[in-house]
């Protein structure tokens, strides 16, 4: 490590006075768990990114999941998935017994597109296994937004329900005839998905959420989240049990309709998100001018050296900083280059290794061949950003990787 500075991670978080002393309201009040702060989240949240409803709950991996849930997949659904994605995008289709349609992505952005999406389906329907198409989860990578747009017209025309993977990009917008949409208002999906990992652009400790304009979903979602509980009179269904001689409900009762999860997000992590939320276009900012810097720096290591490919019709909030990188004409190997900048202090991480490779995918589906996604994965490295970095920091990152190149 090089003496004297600190070790700079590919993400974390920032946090200052104010989100401690609105953690410290909390456990000073009468609300640990579920509570009013909780509500004011999910009220801003949605407001933030323009739909109708929020949800919150433990992390991004519960969003997926209970958002399969309310679409109501199961046993012969089949989920269309990019495979540049965390293992939990795919997951939740086998959480609720749903199967996986793998789709290749952009080499230079890591993106699923129309042309990608309509590969994959159409491969699903040559091999005739039974596993019937029911929804597409678009994944918006490293902070840039998948094609909402095409891929949802796409998508209707094969009757498709569409939920994307937002979890790295809470804040982005794209533009579209004339208007900026923003993700997670839910224009193109049913559903979009959110993660508040430290490592994302705004923190909850652990948390999630997943915003709907659909009143419906918006019900499915709470229920899935909350045990499968009601404690709404009008839905209760054991007359006998629920009230009283008199017609009353009776004040302690519940009723379990179908089965749920203990999925709640906290009044702790609420209030650490809600004050986050109020800097999100801070950190936004802070991050782009640190990736302007990065692009500057680099350009002189082009073509051994390239950022990710940017697509035109989105401003990114980025979460991560994704480069490219010509191993085999650097005559090193990734590994190496990484244990090489971390020797001088600089961390660095590969997002992702495509799903469909995972171990247990290949036992159920066999080998799969998706070109583009094995060429982005075989240059892809991430290094350092996070909204807490001075310039002089992007600078030591690019001088380390100088070093790291040979």
């Amino acid at each position: 490590m090089t003496a004297g500075k600190p070790f700079l991670p590919y993400g974390r978080h920032q946090i200052d006075d104010q989100d401690i002393a609105a953690v410290s309201r909390v456990l000073a009040g009468d609300f640990l768990t579920t509570g009013p702060i909780r509500d004011d989240f999910e009220r801003a949240f949605a407001a933030k990114t323009g739909a109708r409803y929020a949800v919150s709950c433990s992390s991004g991996t519960a969003a997926l999941h209970i958002a399969a849930l309310a679409l109501g997949l199961g046993e012969g659904d089949a989920v269309v998935v990019p495979t540049i994605t965390f293992l939990a995008t795919a997951n939740a289709a086998r959480y609720v017994g749903a199967e996986v349609i793998f789709a290749d992505v952009d080499p230079d952005t890591g993106l699923m597109t129309t042309e990608t999406l309509d590969q994959a389906l159409n491969l699903a329907r040559q091999r005739n296994d039974g596993k019937k198409a029911r929804a597409v989860i678009p994944v918006h990578l490293a902070g840039q937004c998948a094609p909402m747009g095409e891929i949802a017209a796409m998508a209707a025309g094969r009757g498709l329900d569409v939920v994307d993977d937002a979890c790295h990009a809470v804040g982005a917008t794209y533009r579209e005839s004339n208007q900026t949409a923003t993700v997670g208002d839910c224009r193109h999906s049913r559903m979009s998905v959110f993660s508040f990992h430290p490592v994302k652009t705004i923190a909850m400790g652990e948390g999630g959420a997943v915003t709907t304009n659909d009143a419906e979903l918006y019900e499915a979602l709470k229920l899935h989240s909350r045990h499968g509980m009601v404690r709404d009179a009008d839905k209760f269904e054991n007359t006998e049990l629920a009230f009283d001689p008199g017609g009353e409900a009776n004040p302690w009762y519940y009723e379990m309709p179908r089965i749920g999860y203990n999925y709640r997000a906290s009044d702790i992590n609420c209030a650490l998100g809600l004050s986050q939320l109020g800097k999100l276009e801070d950190f936004i900012e802070r991050r782009r001018v640190l990736m302007e810097r990065y692009e500057e720096l680099l350009a002189p290591l082009a073509p051994l050296v390239r950022p990710l490919a940017r697509v035109p019709y989105c401003q990114a909030a980025w979460h991560l900083n994704v480069v490219l990188i010509d191993f085999a004409s650097a005559g090193v190997t990734r590994a190496k280059v990484m244990d090489r900048l971390g020797q001088k202090g600089i961390g660095s991480q590969v997002h992702y290794i495509p799903v469909h490779r995972q171990p247990y995918y290949r036992r159920r589906y066999g080998d799969i061949l998706l070109a583009g996604a094995d060429r982005y994965y075989g240059r892809t490295l991430s290094l350092p950003l996070f909204s807490a970095m001075a310039d002089e920091d992007v600078e030591r990152v690019v001088e380390a990787l100088k070093g790291a190149l040979g």
